[in-house]
C-alpha cells in the first residue's frame, strides 16, 4: 500500500494551489494550516536549499465530521490528523504533483473499528478532490 495518492496536473504552481484548495473545500475539507516548505527553507537553510526543493506547500485539510468520528473512536488518532495534501513542483518540472495521504494508513495503525469507515469515507473524499484537479482519472 502507498501512503499517498499522486496525481500531476499541466498547470503553473499557483493554480494547482488554488484547484486543490477550491476541490478540497468542495469535499467538505477546509485548511486548517498551511507550511510553505520553499519559504521556510529559504529562510532556516538559505536560497540554495529553498531552490533545490522548488515549490512545496502542505496543506493541513479537516473536514471536521469526519476528525469528529475519528477522535470520538480513536482519541490518538488526532496524532495523525489533519489529512495533508501536498502541492508541489521542482525547479525543473513540466507538471506540479499534488498528493493526499492515504487515510487507509490510519486503518493500519488504529485498532478501533470505526476507523475503517471513517478511512474509507476520507479516501473516497480526497480522491475526488484529486480527481477534480486533475480533470480526469486519479492514480493512486
Amino acid at each position: 500500500m502507498t501512503y499517498a495518492h499522486t496525481i500531476t496536473v499541466d498547470a503553473p504552481f499557483d493554480v494547482a494551489v488554488q484547484l486543490t484548495r477550491v476541490a478540497l473545500a468542495a469535499q467538505g475539507f477546509g485548511v486548517l494550516s498551511e507550511i510553505d516548505v520553499h519559504a521556510t527553507f529559504a529562510e532556516k537553510l538559505g536560497a540554495d536549499a529553498a531552490q533545490t526543493v522548488g515549490d512545496y506547500l502542505i496543506l493541513g485539510a479537516c473536514n471536521p465530521g469526519l476528525a469528529r468520528r475519528a477522535i470520538m473512536a480513536d482519541p490518538e488518532i488526532g496524532a495523525l490528523l489533519p489529512c495533508n495534501v501536498v502541492v508541489r513542483r521542482g525547479p525543473d518540472a513540466e507538471a506540479t504533483t499534488v498528493q493526499a495521504i492515504n487515510p487507509a494508513i490510519m486503518v493500519q495503525l488504529s485498532h478501533a473499528p470505526e476507523i475503517a469507515s471513517v478511512a474509507a469515507d476520507a479516501d473516497s473524499r480526497l480522491r475526488a478532490a484529486l480527481l477534480a484537479v486533475q480533470g480526469g482519472p486519479a492514480r493512486a
